[in-house]
């Protein structure tokens, strides 16, 4: 489990003012949180995911599809509307339809599948909430870097002040004689020790710094420093809470813990999706179609068209006639032309073609499964695996999320103790290297004695300052965990 925010959380609402390029913390986060590429792909993940969420959703809805196509061809033809052969002809046509069709039941697989990629969704928009926090504690993690080496180099500038002092005090006691030359050779030493010591606590500062301006991704020619705050720390060692009231806490609160539970419950509906495909399908189907041919024609004349028998025929010749039917209940008369008895021919036109020839249907299909090579039967047990595997991982959640509060709150116990014992340790090396620098000047004792003393009250500052930044790092987790305000 990752110490999310924690420290965010330790200086947000510090109210240093940056200068030029100085930032605060809240800054800097800003700034990750706007521009850091982890954020923006986790960011895409979310778009991806709703993406899904709506497809499920509109699966439910009828199809339609609509098809077109306009076709030239030559020699021996079949002429679409007649299904008859013509002959060294070159036929021009066209056909349209559109067809739609709508699930009306397949085992509920449409409904979970909607419920499967809605949990997916809102498990990856906590995923990105976490994103952000790894992000966050990432900055927090350089930016307490930066202060901590800062603090480093500053007590380290401190120290070879003091040397410097007292080797100018000593080349004035040595040239009145009061001191022996070798006391100023040591104190030399000692300063270039100091020197050196400077020089390798400002490279970590600068370090610090690069890491720090890495972690936000700032462009190479920009550069960064931070505002240094005033943090003063009140120790309490009695905490308020148990470890498991912190636990129940934060187990409403942390994003991991959530996008775990919520991968639970889309696996959960994903088994019961592919439960769906093992029952039969009906759907509801429904379309048009029409066409077009120029080889369909009428005849316009006819030749030898002699007037006869017109109580039969109407006064044409009979032997032009193909077939003659007669209803004597409506007295309309059907007659059939043969191409061969005609002299002039008109191609039916392509509005009356598309409204003559439209054929329009509507139908019920059942699908039932019955064999399909084990195909939704694997699929339901590699759902079940999916299930089982999202189940372990909620588990392994919350357990770490246990261990970390849990590993905290004694950290923060442990870290207070400490705190206070560096404190003290430091008052004493304070003392200690006042009596022994007053005695040192007056000759009392020795240079050996003079820089035990020293570098005795330098590693004591040092061990403070890191007891100090894992106090605060240490309560702050346990603040986030808890949900408080986490300001001074």
């Amino acid at each position: 489990m990752r110490y999310i925010k924690l420290f965010v959380i330790c200086f947000l609402t510090i109210g240093a003012t940056a200068q030029d390029n100085e930032w605060t913390l809240q800054q800097c986060i800003d700034y990750a949180l706007e521009n850091n590429l982890t954020i923006k792909r986790s960011e895409l993940n979310v778009k991806n995911a709703d993406v899904n969420l709506k497809q499920a959703q509109f699966n439910r809805l009828p199809n339609l599809n609509a098809n077109g196509s306009y076709a030239f061809s030559w020699g021996r033809s079949i002429d679409p509307t007649t299904n008859l052969f013509v002959d060294n002809q070159r036929i021009a046509s066209s056909n349209a339809s559109a067809n739609s069709s709508v699930t009306l039941f397949n085992g509920l697989n449409l409904t979970n599948s909607v419920k499967q990629n809605k949990y997916a969704y809102l498990s990856t928009e906590k995923s990105f909430e976490d994103a952000k926090n790894d992000v966050i504690l990432n900055v927090v993690t350089f930016y307490t870097n930066v202060l901590f080496t800062r603090e480093l180099y500053e007590n380290a500038i401190k120290q070879l002040e003091s040397t410097t002092q007292q080797v100018e005090l000593t080349e004035k006691r040595v040239e009145a004689g009061a001191l022996p030359k070798a006391n100023l050779l040591d104190l030399l030493a000692q300063k270039a020790t100091n020197e050196l010591n400077k020089v390798n606590r400002e490279n970590d500062y600068n370090n610090a710094r690069i890491n720090l301006k890495q972690s936000l991704q700032l462009p190479p020619e920009q550069s960064i420093d931070i505002v240094l705050p005033d943090l003063e720390l009140e120790i309490s060692p009695v905490l308020d809470v148990t470890a498991l009231e912190v636990y129940n806490i934060a187990l409403n609160g942390q994003p991991d813990v959530q996008a775990a539970q919520l991968n639970t419950q889309s696996a959960e509906y994903g088994l019961k999706a592919s439960e769906g495909a093992m029952f039969p399908t009906l759907s509801l189907n429904g379309g048009l179609s029409t066409q077009f041919s120029d080889a369909s024609q009428v005849p316009t004349q006819f030749e030898n068209a002699v007037f006869s028998d017109p109580d039969i025929t109407g006064g044409v010749n009979a032997q032009l006639f193909n077939t003659i039917t007669f209803d004597p209940g409506t007295g309309i008369q059907t007659v059939n032309i043969p191409a061969r008895s005609a002299s002039g021919f008109e191609t039916i036109s392509f509005s009356d073609q598309y409204n003559d020839n439209l054929r329009k249907f509507i139908s019920l299909n059942l699908q039932i499964p019955i064999f399909n090579r084990f195909f939704a039967r694997n699929n339901v047990q590699r759902a079940e695996i999916t299930r089982s595997q999202a189940v372990i991982t909620e588990k392994e959640t919350k357990y770490l999320l246990w261990q970390t509060i849990e590993q905290a709150y004694n950290n923060v116990e442990a870290a207070a103790k400490s705190y206070e014992s560096s404190q003290r340790q430091v008052d004493a090396r304070e003392e200690s290297f006042r009596v022994i620098k007053q005695r040192y000047e007056l000759g009392a004792v020795n240079f050996v004695d003079y820089q035990v003393a020293e570098n005795d009250l330098f590693q004591a500052k040092s061990d403070l300052l890191r007891a100090k930044y894992d106090y605060i790092f240490r309560l702050k987790i346990l603040d986030f965990y808890q949900g408080k305000p986490l300001d001074f």
